[in-house]
């Protein structure tokens, strides 16, 4: 990764039971992304996320005793590269449209690099 590379990242609570089908929904989208440009996809499954008193990662996703925190992130080669390739990944009739988690409980966002070592 260097400085001029822009990242998206998630997290969701995805159904615990639900691990095997949100890993092949995460696959088939990667392929998606990196066809319009990204240069990596990750997928986290959570192992130790522990719930803080004011805030944490399972409160931010309001995430229930059944399910697990996932943390993902997109690196894409820069911003312009970014909207470009995530306009077209939405557009994209191959990307999985079913969620298996609640999408309105989806945090994300975009962020410059500011320290690639």
């Amino acid at each position: 990764m260097n400085l001029n590379n822009y990242v998206d990242g998630f997290v969701v609570a995805v159904p615990t039971t639900q691990r095997e089908t949100y890993r092949q929904h995460a696959s088939d989208a990667a392929r998606v992304f990196h066809k319009h440009g990204a240069l990596e996809v990750v997928e986290c499954w959570g192992d130790d996320v522990p719930e803080g008193k004011v805030t944490s990662l399972p409160l931010a996703v309001k995430c229930q005793p059944n399910e697990t925190v996932v943390l993902s992130w997109v690196v894409w080669p820069s911003k312009a590269v970014r909207d470009q390739g995530m306009a077209a990944v939405m557009a994209d009739p191959n990307i999985p449209k079913q969620m298996p988690f609640d999408g309105q409980r989806m945090i994300y966002g975009g962020f410059t690099v500011l320290v690639a070592v």
